[in-house]
């Protein structure tokens, strides 16, 4: 089987999630298939069952400061040369709506069928206006577009799965759940406390440690608020970067340094950092926050889970199917939350309720160690990335069968 794989996100130019997951589901894929990768920037690589090509718009090299649809107008070019760069394939597969409309040029020029990969939808996050301006209307268009032509959907929650359906309307039985996963050889504890003085972090200090984004959906702000009410022998590493905008970099720097004035031990790594240095911070830290007002899935809990670092997290979208409560970690309730400003109904509840949670694990080094252990029981058990795979790879046996079978 050749699957054509389209993702905006690929080695070494990984920022979130969905660029963790096609990186992991391809080096499993390839095991069982041919995999063609389109990708946006410059890679090039041939190996074993594995061709990935990086694509590289020619309007990026047009820089019109007056448009402010350059950006959407660069993804829209990327999407013509990713399409045009995939002569052959029994399958299309599509991560995120920046690859959506290469998938739908694609599988029209085929005639395969097209599945799309659901780690997010434009819809629920209406605070990227922000970052796209007028695109963002552009880019729920395309998305709608896309999952009204998808002949499959996965989505990696349950919770994923009836918001697309409800969403976009899709029909129940085109959509099929598979979760997230990780490599548990890679993600384990690792232990090295020269990073965490590079850092500046205390080795003989429990900390509480925040890996992602600086994004609105991510809770960021949320966290840092609620970081207050932490008991004080304690340290608090962000490790936060890609900021969507300048305005909430700003805004998020603002709210770092208010805290730091209000308490010591409070460190920030404003880069990217590569997975190498991240699993040495999950082992270490004592607790690990996912505060998230917008979360699909949440591998990233899986990672900490796998270094054996208990994680409190907010009960949105996929969380819950990923930590147990009481056993693995925590689970802090959510109320609705703004779809325009992402803020918690009951913003200061939330944050007492997330300290508070943090404060147990953070006081009882004893019931960290048990919940750490349970984590990556549970990770080994349910979320390896060959089991994801060829549960993946069925999947595309039976929607080609039923794409055929359609067309005849």
């Amino acid at each position: 089987m050749k699957i054509a794989l389209f993702s905006n996100e690929f080695p070494p130019h990984i920022y979130g999630g969905a660029g963790v997951h096609i990186d992991f589901l391809s080096q499993e894929l390839a095991k069982l298939g041919e995999i063609e990768v389109r990708c946006f920037g410059e890679q090039s690589e041939n190996n074993a069952n594995m061709h990935i090509q990086g694509i590289s718009a020619c309007l990026n090299k047009m820089e019109e400061p007056s448009n402010s649809h350059i950006k959407m107008f660069h993804n829209l070019s990327r999407n013509v040369e990713m399409s045009q760069a995939t002569p052959q394939a029994d399958i299309i597969h599509c991560h995120t709506w920046y690859t959506h409309l290469a998938g739908v040029f694609t599988r029209e020029l085929l005639q395969v069928p097209l599945i799309l990969t659901t780690h997010s939808l434009e819809t629920h996050r209406p605070w990227k206006v922000e970052q796209l301006g007028n695109g963002y209307f552009l880019s729920r268009w395309i998305e709608d577009t896309a999952y009204k032509t998808a002949d499959g959907v996965i989505a990696v929650s349950e919770q994923m799965k009836q918001d697309v359906i409800e969403a976009y309307n899709v029909a129940p039985e085109k959509v099929t759940v598979i979760h997230n996963g990780i490599d548990p050889e890679f993600y384990q504890p690792t232990f090295d406390q020269s990073l965490l003085l590079e850092y500046g972090i205390n080795p003989n200090i429990p900390f509480v440690l925040f890996v992602g984004r600086i994004t609105r959906q991510k809770g960021i702000s949320q966290l840092i608020n609620a970081a207050k009410y932490f008991t004080p022998n304690c340290q608090v590493v962000l490790c936060a970067g890609a900021p969507d905008t300048p305005e909430i970099a700003a805004e998020t720097e603002a709210l770092i340094s208010e805290l730091q004035s209000q308490r010591e031990g409070v460190i920030l790594i404003s880069e990217m950092l590569p997975r190498e240095k991240i699993k040495v911070l999950y082992s270490h830290a004592r607790v690990f926050a996912c505060p998230s007002l917008y979360e699909p899935f949440g591998i990233i809990n899986l990672e900490a889970m796998s270094c054996e670092t208990p994680v409190v997290g907010s009960a949105v979208g996929g969380i819950p199917e990923i930590i147990v409560e009481g056993e693995t970690g925590h689970l802090i309730p959510l109320e609705s939350v703004s779809r325009t400003d992402f803020n918690p109904a009951r913003p200061e509840e939330f944050q007492k309720q997330f300290a508070a949670k943090i404060n147990i694990i953070l006081e009882n080094e004893t019931l960290a160690i048990q919940m750490g252990k349970a984590g990556r029981k549970r990770v080994l058990e349910k979320f390896s990335w060959e089991s994801i795979a060829k549960t993946t790879f069925n999947y595309y046996q039976e929607v080609i069968n039923r794409f055929e079978k359609e067309k005849a």
